[in-house]
């Protein structure tokens, strides 16, 4: 397995946790909001931690980063999030080098999602770059890695139709209440939260149910009152949620809290109630579903269901790892040429030494010795030489990394600084590394 390490001590890790293995109740406890995520960047910096992004999502916390152990990057999860390093090892995973590659791919092309296809994820990814970025978190590598994850997310998407047909959690709940709730066109419906969840959720829910009853209730009113110009429903105050509440037939939670903010104490009502938590962490008390009349269903379940738009989409896998496969052949490729570029332009200044120093000697014995003319010649030798090493580097059946170690151990060089690498590199293959 390549080690794909910027210095010699640090290895490229991916860990964190999603819906695979934590439930809901766990992957709320690990969530990160802006704040703490913008906190952990800034810990991290002050630690030394080189390079990283973080992302967190309903249904996945993730780091992607450097690090000397992957101690250091649990550490500043649990440190700026409700989870422990105990809760952490049981349902946590962590990938270095070649498989932490693997899986971004993986996860930045809908493949790992928990509803195959949905490519909400590489947004997600996008927004912890560029907060990273601001922090100087972003070196060569991940700079690479991750406009590689996005140039493949784009083609699985525009190649495949592993994305086809409407299904999301959001339309899953659609779909949910269409199927339970009778006649639901003129049924009372309260949405809670317009994030992103609560903005396609609301689409779907005019588009899919024809119904002219839907509230939104946001703590920011003015953005309910956007998305409620675009899409023709009520407004109304965060003040008037729980008189809202009894008056509706199905309530759907989606707000971005980090504690819940519907519970027992809003849900004075005798009428039954279905309510739909699309949050992470979980927005509604589970104790809600012990009062008579109320059906709670949570996003987890949302995203059980499958159908034949799933099973469709499960036909285009092949295809979408296929074009993994090319764009980690691609990224890899790179990889190596980073690794033995500056080996290679170290081994031809050795040589050239050599060349001048035997060159200088020869001339004080040679009387009218042609300078010209044996430069030309010893440049063309050099330069053959180092084709021959640098041919034998791009092979794919040889090992860079003990080559590498063998070309410094025989000709008595050592590795370039990255800095230095990375400008020579860019200088001998004229490639843009940032």
């Amino acid at each position: 397995m390549e080690k794909y390490n910027m210095s010699k001590n640090t290895t490229f890790y991916a860990l964190g946790l999603s819906y695979k293995k934590a439930d809901a109740a766990i992957r709320g406890k690990f969530s990160l909001d802006t704040k703490a995520q913008s906190d952990l960047l800034l810990q991290a910096k002050a630690e030394g931690i080189e390079s990283l992004i973080v992302t967190s999502t309903c249904n996945r916390t993730e780091i992607y980063g450097f690090a000397n152990h992957p101690y250091e990057l649990i550490k500043l999860l649990c440190q700026n999030s409700k989870g422990s390093v105990e809760e952490f090892q049981q349902v946590a995973y962590i990938y270095k080098n070649q498989e932490a590659v693997n899986h971004m791919f993986r996860v930045g092309t809908g493949l790992d999602s928990q509803i195959l296809g949905d490519f909400e994820i590489i947004s997600q990814i996008k927004i912890a770059f560029n907060n990273s970025k601001r922090e100087d978190l972003i070196n060569t590598f991940l700079d690479r890695l991750i406009n590689a994850v996005i140039q493949a997310s784009k083609k699985v998407k525009t190649d495949t139709e592993i994305s086809s047909g409407a299904t999301s959690v959001s339309f899953a709940a659609v779909q949910y209440i269409i199927r339970n709730v009778e006649d639901i066109r003129n049924k009372n419906i309260l949405l809670f939260g317009t994030g992103k969840i609560g903005r396609n959720t609301c689409e779907n829910l005019v588009k899919h149910t024809k119904n002219t009853h839907i509230t939104l209730i946001n703590r920011t009113k003015n953005k309910a009152i956007e998305l409620a110009g675009k899409l023709n429903v009520i407004v109304k105050d965060f003040l008037n949620l729980q008189e809202e509440i009894k008056q509706t037939d199905v309530l759907i939670v989606a707000t971005g809290a980090q504690n819940p903010t519907i519970d027992k104490t809003l849900l004075n009502r005798k009428k039954p109630l279905l309510i739909l938590d699309l949050s992470i962490p979980r927005n509604v008390n589970p104790d809600v579903a012990q009062i008579p009349g109320i059906t709670l269903i949570h996003l987890d379940y949302l995203s059980q269901v499958t159908d034949d738009t799933l099973e469709r989409r499960k036909q285009h896998i092949p295809a979408a790892e296929a074009i993994i496969e090319d764009m980690k052949l691609e990224f890899n490729t790179w990889i190596n040429t980073r690794k033995y570029a500056p080996t290679i332009h170290a081994l031809k200044a050795k040589l050239n030494d050599i060349a001048a120093s035997e060159l200088a000697i020869q001339r004080k014995k040679t009387s009218n010795f042609d300078v010209t003319q044996v430069d030309l010649i010893s440049a063309r030798i050099i330069q053959k030489i180092t084709n021959h090493f640098a041919s034998h580097l791009k092979n794919e059946n040889t090992c860079v990394d003990e080559s590498i170690d063998f070309i410094e151990k025989v000709f008595q060089i050592g590795q370039l600084s990255p800095t230095h690498a990375s400008s020579q590199i860019e200088k001998t293959y004229k490639i843009n590394l940032s």
